[in-house]
């Protein structure tokens, strides 16, 4: 078996490729962790994984330009609800040096009142997102969600 020289050319190849596999791991867990903490209503575990000059396109609310943009927006939006779960699925990205593109889709579910849990919205569509590395790791930079379908009455008006 050949043995790999740290100088060589392969060995420079395998170490890239091995960082892009410990960027995407790294982008994935920031995606897993923010959003259970969404879910717990963690607001600052959550946007702490967004870099301060984030934008998050959502159709019903347009554009929202700033981590306190988003927070107040989701908060007020999320609070409400006795309990909710968002689901991340199909994830799949792409690194290029200290910037990065994912796509994947969500299934969000909110119960409004607890004592009625067959009460319930879901919904799900496309997220489009963008990366950036900062000093403390991957951050979200841009989140396109669209919806493309909806079950169950948003009794609270939360996605309005």
């Amino acid at each position: 078996m050949k043995q790999m020289n740290m100088n060589t050319p392969d060995f420079a190849q395998l170490a890239q490729r091995l960082q892009v596999l410990e960027d995407k791991e790294a982008i994935r867990s920031t995606l897993i962790r923010g959003w259970r903490a969404l879910d717990f209503k963690d607001w600052d575990g959550w946007i702490a994984h967004w870099a301060e000059d984030a934008e998050f396109e959502f159709g019903p609310w347009g554009v929202l330009k700033g981590r306190q943009a988003i927070r107040k927006k989701v908060v007020a939006a999320e609070t409400p609800y006795a309990a909710m779960e968002h689901q991340l699925l199909n994830m799949d990205f792409e690194v290029s040096g200290d910037q990065a593109t994912g796509i994947g889709f969500m299934w969000f579910i909110g119960i409004a009142d607890s004592q009625k849990p067959d009460e319930l919205i879901s919904m799900g569509g496309p997220y489009d997102w963008e990366f950036v590395r900062e000093a403390e790791g991957w951050k979200i930079r841009r989140i396109k969600l669209g919806v493309w379908w909806s079950q169950g009455e948003d009794s609270i008006s939360a996605f309005k």
